[in-house]
């Protein structure tokens, strides 16, 4: 089984906090969003948001445990399945210095798009050959 993953420090900034003094559920999407980014930017040297060409068609999360503004959370995010337009990405949020204290799992469908022509395309095979290094199987 291939066991490669991408892992990025997280941030937590002050702004992120809700009334509860705890990260808000809908910044955890941000992270995934920043994990994305951090990603694409390592593999294919991407500078601007049109090296980005998918769009995002789903996103889920399960929330396991509250981040607070002291913690130090590590993203690690992997490919679960790629299809002939699409691919899957798979996220664990988890404290960088106690990787058994996972904050969130979460699930992305990302599909490759032609914004000139406002339409799904297959996956290039540059996009293919990075990905499937990170696909577990």
């Amino acid at each position: 089984m291939n066991d490669r993953s991408f892992t990025t420090d997280i941030v937590v900034r002050f702004r992120d906090l809700d009334a509860m003094g705890h990260v808000n559920n809908a910044v955890m999407f941000t992270y995934f969003e920043e994990g994305r980014k951090a990603f694409f930017q390592s593999q294919f040297s991407s500078a601007s948001a049109n090296d980005f060409p998918f769009i995002l068609a789903h996103a889920r999360c399960d929330y396991l445990r509250p981040v607070a503004l002291g913690n130090r959370p590590r993203l690690k995010m992997w490919i679960e399945d790629i299809g002939s337009k699409s691919f899957a990405i798979g996220y664990e949020l988890a404290e960088a210095a106690d990787p058994e204290t996972v904050y969130s799992r979460g699930r992305s469908v990302q599909v490759c798009f032609d914004y000139r022509e406002n339409r799904s395309v297959p996956i290039s095979a540059e996009w293919r050959t990075v990905l499937e290094g990170y696909l577990r199987r």
